[in-house]
């Protein structure tokens, strides 16, 4: 499970998230008619930026890798107004 904990003037709340929602999550990132529809968004905006196509097959490995190392900090930040965000696996 990810957690992402933030802590901003004396309020504390962590957002747990099941890694069945990401497994959800990147199977809709995934979607070649998602992409579509993002890139067409992008367009109409007139950005030059491309939402590249992403493969299922290539994003495996890093869902595996995410359970396998759970309890991993992947951020851990302090800003100066004493607000403080932790991503954990």
């Amino acid at each position: 499970m990810l957690k992402v904990k933030v802590k901003a003037k004396d309020i504390r709340f962590s957002i747990p998230v099941p890694y069945g929602v990401l497994n959800l999550v990147s199977l809709i990132i995934t979607s070649k008619r998602i992409t579509r529809l993002i890139n067409k968004a992008i367009e109409k905006d007139g950005s030059k930026f491309i939402f590249p196509e992403i493969e299922r097959k290539d994003l495996k490995p890093l869902m595996q890798g995410l359970s396998k190392y759970s309890g991993v900090i992947l951020v851990d930040t302090k800003l100066k107004d004493g607000t403080e965000v932790e991503v954990r696996l």
